[in-house]
């Protein structure tokens, strides 16, 4: 079979196609034949090594020479154990132990799949498993009246993350480059900031609630922008600003009557599924930026990392 692999941490021309055995599953795991894999910031940090929390499981060599988490596509084989899914049957969910769906075939625990909702494609399928939990989770503390800040909006959890949060009643203000402002107005964006002339920490503030994808401020920035009770959580950035979330930041917001942490991400169909239910219900739209086919990958991984895309990009091995 086919897959895009790598044998060092590096920019996208580390990557190449690549005959490779096909895997066998082992108990309690699924074989799928890939449909369609959408590309994460996690996956663009895999293949720099940057954040160095990127690196966790393989310091030099890379834990996993085919990247790719967000997987949909047909059950071709089952290991021992298996009840859930039998050959045929279409699935989709977020491979991250795992990974390997930039290839034709891909390995995944039984419990990381869903059974992919026929109203949606393979390719829709695929956008949902990651970003989904992560705009689900970030949106929770969403009450109706409540100022939000959502800053990287303008990729896959940033654009359903507005959208969830406009559900709930919410004003959003969205942050990303100047490129992507007219899509985060698009996908129900309030207002916008361009990071690069506007600090959001200074203008537009106190917010309700700051989801920052990206985070590379001080915790001290952070507090300033949260009004009082408000409360900030962060799902990526630099490895300083997160290290300072975690132990400068309980600390400044408890003084200060803020709540500044991390937001932690449950995995599983549980915490996805949800998001489907509601795109199927035409409450929230997917954004398909781009789709490349595999020998792409490296082209759509660049689009990603470099900020370019406007919403969610996907890979399809034919």
């Amino acid at each position: 079979m086919r897959a895009v692999v790598r044998d060092r941490y590096g920019a996208p021309d580390v990557l190449r196609v690549e005959e490779v055995p096909v895997p066998v599953p082992g108990a309690g795991q699924v074989r799928v034949r890939v449909a369609a894999t959408s590309v994460n910031l996690s996956d663009w940090e895999g293949l720099t090594g940057r954040p160095g929390y990127a690196r966790i499981g393989g310091l030099r060599t890379p834990a996993h020479r085919t990247l790719g988490s967000d997987i949909a596509g047909v059950v071709d084989a089952v290991g021992e154990g298996v009840t859930r899914f039998r050959p045929g049957d279409e699935v989709y969910g977020d491979n991250l132990a795992l990974m390997g769906g930039f290839a034709e075939l891909a390995i995944a625990p039984e419990s990381a799949l869903a059974p992919k909702p026929a109203g949606l494609t393979f390719a829709e399928a695929s956008t949902i498993p990651q970003s989904g939990a992560i705009a689900l989770r970030g949106t929770e503390p969403v009450t109706p009246g409540s100022r939000l800040l959502v800053n990287g909006a303008g990729g896959g959890s940033g654009s359903f993350a507005i959208q969830l949060a406009r559900r709930h009643g919410a004003h959003v203000t969205a942050v990303d480059n100047a490129a992507k402002l007219d899509f985060m107005r698009s996908v129900g964006a309030h207002e916008v900031i361009d990071y690069r002339a506007e600090d959001f920490t200074r203008t537009h503030a106190p917010y309700d609630l700051i989801l920052d994808l990206v985070a590379h401020r001080s915790v001290f920035a952070y507090r300033r922008a949260l009004a009082r009770g408000g409360r900030y959580r962060c799902v990526g950035g630099s490895v300083r600003s997160l290290l300072r979330v975690l132990t400068a930041g309980s600390v400044v917001g408890a003084l200060t009557g803020r709540s500044i942490g991390v937001l932690v991400v449950r995995q599983g169909p549980d915490h996805f599924a949800p998001l489907a239910e509601l795109v199927l219900s035409g409450d929230v739209r997917i954004h398909i930026d781009r789709v490349f086919p595999l020998g792409e990958t490296p082209a759509a991984l660049a689009r990603v990392g470099e900020g370019r895309a406007l919403g969610k990009v996907v890979v399809q091995p034919t």
